[in-house]
């Protein structure tokens, strides 16, 4: 078998896996629901939309993540993103399924929103931009407007490489990269906006002027991961397998150590800030998640998400060999994994973390028909894209070789 075929088998098994556990969970999820729902009258479809949300922001970050680091790729050009390319360009696509996903949280925005109910935000002068914000009709058109973004972006990063593949035109180099310099400036808008509408408003009298940052940092770190961990079971394959060097994983390496650095810089600023000034309406978000149970994982969060890892990277021997970068990478996943639920779930559990175990079953169906849509992507180009005008003629010489 032609490693183009033994790769294309690979990414097919993974495939089928992925969309039989996501097909299997979120019927499990489902019925969960329904089952709670029926015990409760009706309310506990507000116990899975809580769960769900959770489970969709975390490989919602992951794949807006992927279309950011792309968009640094094609501006900055480095070399640490051509083995990865490929992988981004295909966790780009797959946002048409993020937005089908999306949509049990906008239809049950009434279930997850207190703000959604008459009257909860007063019509007062200090809260005016609040209730004129938060309504139900605007709050379904700015995701329109998110989802239509991304989309034209996607489109294009995707047509033009596409068509580099089969022609080489240099111009569209140059197109791409005009086109993520604005992409980046979109992102980090859109994303601000979608985290403040579908995050931060869950506890609709806390606000933050910096949230909108600290997760666009953190999808950029979330996206980076996934990439790595996927090249690490599929760069065994040529012509990929020729451009795994240990100079480009160490630029990949450092690059996660920035995003990680940027990060932990943002989000103790947050924290220092709304500590220092203890304003009434934004300390007590902190003092849910600083003390009892919830301390607890922010505490682990700060050793493990930051202190582990940071030493980690900063050693060479590490960054330089794929299998033990791609060990960190899942490290930062799963860490990510844990943050998301810091921050989400404390706005329905306010007392303690309960680990409810239809967060892990959405957080399952969601992943697998994510995962099967990425992997379905991933296998419609080449793993590498060989006529990029800045690296064609070193892989030439390489194969020549």
């Amino acid at each position: 078998m032609s490693s183009s075929g033994a790769a294309t088998g690979k990414i097919d098994n993974a495939r089928t896996r992925s969309l039989g556990v996501g097909v299997l969970f979120i019927v499990l999820a489902f019925v969960l629901g329904l089952i709670d729902s029926r015990k409760a009258g009706g309310s506990g479809w507000t116990y899975f939309l809580q769960c769900y949300d959770f489970a969709f922001m975390f490989w919602f970050i992951i794949a807006i993540g992927m279309l950011s680091v792309l968009m640094v790729h094609h501006l900055t050009g480095g070399w640490w993103g051509l083995p990865i390319r490929r992988i981004l360009e295909a966790g780009s696509r797959t946002i048409w399924v993020v937005a089908i996903l999306f949509l049990p949280i906008l239809l049950g925005a009434g279930h997850l929103f207190n703000w959604t109910h008459p009257g909860f935000i007063p019509d007062t002068a200090v809260d005016h931009f609040k209730h004129v914000y938060l309504q139900r009709p605007f709050f379904t058109v700015r995701a329109i407007i998110y989802f239509g973004a991304w989309f034209i972006w996607v489109y294009f990063l995707n047509k033009w490489s596409a068509e580099q593949d089969k022609t080489g035109d240099p111009v569209l180099r140059s197109k791409l990269s005009k086109l993520s310099a604005p992409g980046l400036v979109m992102i980090a808008i859109t994303l601000s906006g979608a985290v403040i509408d579908w995050v931060m408003s869950l506890e609709p009298e806390w606000f933050s002027t910096m949230y909108g940052f600290i997760f666009m940092v953190a999808c950029l770190l979330a996206g980076l991961a996934f990439s790595i961990v996927i090249l690490r079971r599929v760069y065994q394959f040529e012509p990929l397998k020729a451009t795994i060097q240990p100079k480009r994983l160490i630029d990949m390496g450092n690059l996660m150590l920035a995003f990680l650095l940027l990060l932990t810089y943002t989000s103790f600023s947050q924290f220092l800030i709304i500590w220092s000034g203890n304003l009434k309406d934004e300390i007590p978000w902190y003092m849910v998640r600083a003390f009892g149970g919830w301390g607890v994982i922010g505490a682990l969060l700060l050793i493990f998400h930051f202190f582990i890892p940071f030493f980690l990277l900063l050693q060479r021997r590490i960054k330089k060999e794929l299998p033990t970068l791609a060990m960190v990478a899942l490290w930062f996943l799963v860490l990510t994994l844990l943050d998301i639920y810091w921050i989400v779930v404390p706005a329905y559990e306010q007392h303690r973390p309960q680990f409810r175990v239809l967060d892990f079953v959405a957080l399952l169906g969601i992943g697998g028909l994510w995962l099967a849509s990425f992997f379905t992507q991933l296998k419609k180009l080449p793993l590498l894209p060989l006529h990029d005008p800045r690296f064609e003629p070193h892989l030439e010489h390489q194969h020549g070789d």
